[in-house]
């Protein structure tokens, strides 16, 4: 019998949040059962779908989860980074991507319905990891250009994104391609250099 009392609605939510998002790492997407994430902290579905209302609720706050991580991931690397930032945001976005396979990709299976929004909290949540990548476009670029880095940043953002999926499917492996984060940092670099930033010296 699932526990009735044994923790405040917040407990709950942060219990089902943590369990939800190592139980994604576990099994993905497409294997992911709320069910089994209820089991596993002793409480039953129904009390899940009391705390979040829905499974893409549920599912929305695993995936701003590993948003949250990742941008810690991403902090972290940059505070022990060299001279050469940029390289340092490839290889982070790269090293996530390829250590939390099934987090990472359930934040693109999870399509929302058309009735479904995130809330400003979520987004605000999500929008951390884009800020770093804004800040560290804005330091490269001229004073002059920079007022356009936000623009930039998604858009190198997106290119980035493109290589990695590339990578996790194997299709780069198929192409006979062996370093598509090279690859992924020397496109974003051809774009930088383009809008006026210097990455002379940089390897």
């Amino acid at each position: 019998m699932g526990r009735r009392s044994d923790h405040t609605r917040q407990e709950l939510e942060h219990l089902f949040l943590v369990e939800g998002h190592k139980h994604m790492a576990e099994v993905g997407f497409a294997r992911f059962s709320a069910r089994e994430v209820a089991k596993r902290i002793g409480y039953s579905i129904g009390t899940l779908y009391n705390v979040f209302g829905t499974l893409d609720q549920l599912l929305i706050a695993i995936n701003t989860r590993t948003f949250q991580l990742w941008a810690e991931e991403v902090r972290a690397a940059l505070e022990k980074s060299g001279p050469d930032r940029i390289r340092c945001l490839v290889e982070a976005y790269f090293g996530f991507a390829r250590a939390n396979r099934h987090s990472w990709t359930a934040i693109y299976d999870h399509h929302l319905p058309p009735d479904v929004v995130l809330s400003d909290e979520q987004n605000q949540r999500r929008g951390g990891l884009t800020q770093i990548i804004v800040d560290e476009v804005v330091a490269v670029l001229p004073s002059r250009v920079q007022a356009d880095a936000p623009r930039l940043a998604r858009s190198l953002i997106a290119v980035v994104h493109g290589h990695c999926v590339y990578d996790l499917n194997g299709s780069f492996a198929l192409m006979g391609i062996e370093q598509p984060m090279e690859l992924a940092l020397e496109r974003v670099r051809e774009s930088l250099n383009h809008a006026g930033a210097s990455m002379d010296g940089l390897k």
